[in-house]
C-alpha cells in the first residue's frame, strides 16, 4: 500500500497534481479542490494517498492513485467510499466543497441538509450517509484526526512551506526544534513560519 507521495510538484489542476520522485518517476495524483488550494503555489510537497482499485466484474481493470494534504481528508474519503452508492468521484465532490472536519460534524450532528446542500448529494444519499458513518466514526477512534491539529503536524506544513522558499531542510528542522522549546503555545503553521525566519 502507498502510504504518501513526496517529491517536486511539477504542475496542478483543482482536480490532479504530477508529481516528480526522484528526478525519474512522475505519478499523476487525483486530489479535491481543498487540496489543490494547499498546494498550488507549492514546489515540493507530500500527500497522503489512498490506492482505488478499479474492476470490471471480478477483472481488475485499472487503479487510480488519490492524494490528500491533510490526513483527516484522506480518512474522511475512506469513510465515504465505504457508504454504498458513493464512489471516489461524488467522495471527491464532496471534499472539495467541504472539508473533512465539517462533513464529519454534519454526520455527528445528523445535519441532513447541509449533507445534502453539496451538488450531486440528495436527501436520500444524506439520510444514508450519517445512518451507515455516524456510529462507525464514534466507535472507529479516529476522534484525534479530526481535532485541531497537532504541533507535529503543523511543524510538517511549516517545513513545506520553508523549504519551498528555498530554506535547507536540515536548516529549517532546527529552527522549528528551537521554537517549539521556546514556544510551547504555537498552534498555527503561519506562527511557525513567522518565527522561523527571523532565525534562518
Amino acid at each position: 500500500m502507498i502510504a504518501y507521495i513526496k517529491g517536486k510538484l511539477i504542475s496542478c489542476t483543482p482536480t490532479s497534481a504530477l508529481i516528480e520522485q526522484n528526478q525519474s518517476i512522475g505519478m499523476l495524483i487525483e486530489i479535491s479542490l481543498n487540496t489543490y488550494e494547499k498546494i498550488k503555489d507549492l514546489s515540493d510537497v507530500m500527500l497522503h494517498t489512498h490506492l482505488h482499485l478499479k474492476k470490471d466484474g471480478q477483472t481488475l481493470s485499472a487503479f487510480e492513485l488519490f492524494g490528500f494534504f491533510d490526513l483527516e481528508e484522506k480518512v474522511m474519503f475512506e469513510h465515504l467510499i465505504s457508504v454504498s452508492g458513493i464512489g471516489t468521484n461524488t467522495a471527491r465532490v464532496m471534499l472539495s466543497s467541504m472539508s473533512g472536519g465539517e462533513i464529519r460534524g454534519a454526520i455527528l450532528t445528523d445535519n441532513e441538509s447541509k449533507i445534502s446542500s453539496i451538488k450531486g448529494i440528495g436527501p436520500k444519499t444524506a439520510k444514508r450517509l450519517i445512518l451507515e458513518l455516524k456510529d462507525k466514526m464514534l466507535k472507529g477512534g479516529d476522534e484525534a484526526i479530526f481535532e485541531s491539529k497537532s504541533n507535529n503536524k503543523i511543524k510538517e506544513e511549516a517545513l513545506i512551506a520553508l523549504t519551498s522558499l528555498g530554506f535547507q531542510k536540515n536548516t529549517i528542522q532546527k529552527a522549528l526544534a528551537s521554537i517549539e522549546k521556546q514556544h510551547a503555545t504555537i498552534e498555527t503553521v503561519e506562527e511557525y513560519i513567522k518565527q522561523a525566519l527571523k532565525i534562518l
